[in-house]
C-alpha cells in the first residue's frame, strides 16, 4: 500500500504562489504516475497535473496549463505542485494521487491511491 500526504496549502492572495507538496510512504513509487486533481466546494473532482515518475513527462489540465508546475524528487519519494498566479477561481481541496500503471491520465477512477487532501484559498 502507498500512503500519500499533502502540505502547503494555505491562503494567499489573487496572484501570489503556492507550492504544494505531496510525500508518499509505503513503497516507492518510482515507477509510478502521481499527479494531482482539486475539488472546488459542491463542485467534481478536477484533473489539474500529473507527472510520470520515471521520465519526467507531464500533462497539465486546461485550467492551470502556464500557471502550475508539477515535479518529482524520486530520492524523496515526493511530488510537487508550483501554482503561480493564483487566481479566485482556483480555491480548492487539493488532492495527491497516485496510479501504478505510468501512463498519464486526467480520468479520477484511474488512480489508486489518493491523499486526504489540503486546502488553498485565494482571497482576490
Amino acid at each position: 500500500q502507498v500512503q500519500l500526504v499533502e502540505s502547503g496549502g494555505g491562503l494567499v492572495q489573487a496572484g501570489d504562489s503556492l507550492r504544494l507538496s505531496c510525500a508518499a510512504s509505503g513503497r516507492t513509487i518510482s515507477s509510478y504516475a502521481t499527479g494531482w486533481f482539486r475539488q472546488p466546494p459542491g463542485k467534481e473532482r478536477e484533473f489539474v497535473a500529473v507527472i510520470r515518475m520515471s521520465n519526467g513527462n507531464t500533462y497539465y489540465g486546461d485550467a492551470v496549463k502556464g500557471r502550475f508546475t508539477i515535479s518529482r524528487d524520486n530520492a524523496k519519494n515526493t511530488v510537487y505542485l508550483q501554482m503561480s498566479s493564483l487566481k479566485p477561481e482556483d480555491p480548492a481541496v487539493y488532492y495527491c494521487t497516485a496510479r501504478t500503471r505510468p501512463t498519464l491520465s486526467n480520468y479520477v477512477n484511474d488512480y489508486n491511491y489518493w491523499g486526504q487532501g489540503t486546502q488553498v484559498t485565494v482571497s482576490s
